[in-house]
């Protein structure tokens, strides 16, 4: 038996919003306690505030993403790479005019359960 698995098709996680996300690894694949996704986020892209009960760990490959983190602005460029605790406060963005190309992994796995999405923002 193989000790490995080689991801050739990533789960296209359905969005309303232009923002690619391709999950390799997590709760699609039956991987719970861990998710790796590549994601793209389009020009002037955000989402609501959340306060996840994962660990986010984000490494942008091109462009740039803006992180509101308990209240701090954060922008990350190509290259760079941030560790969000569970528990902070955080709003993902990209106010700007270049996609954002990006890994983001998630421990756990990231879910909807977990991820406390404020509404209406």
């Amino acid at each position: 038996m193989k000790k490995y698995k080689i991801q050739k098709s990533p789960f296209v996680v359905p969005t309303t919003d232009g923002k690619l996300i391709e999950e390799h690894w997590g709760n699609s694949t039956g991987n719970s306690n861990v998710s790796i996704a590549h994601m793209v986020a389009p020009p002037d892209w955000s989402e609501p505030h959340q306060t996840p009960e994962f660990d986010e760990f984000t490494l942008i490959i091109s462009g740039k993403k803006q992180f509101e983190i308990d209240g701090e602005i954060v922008v990350l460029e190509k290259g760079q790479s941030i560790l969000i605790e569970k528990g902070a406060r955080v709003r993902y963005s990209n106010p700007f005019s270049e996609p954002c190309d990006y890994i983001a992994i998630c421990l756990p796995a990231f879910s909807m359960e977990l991820v406390n999405r404020e509404d209406g923002v």
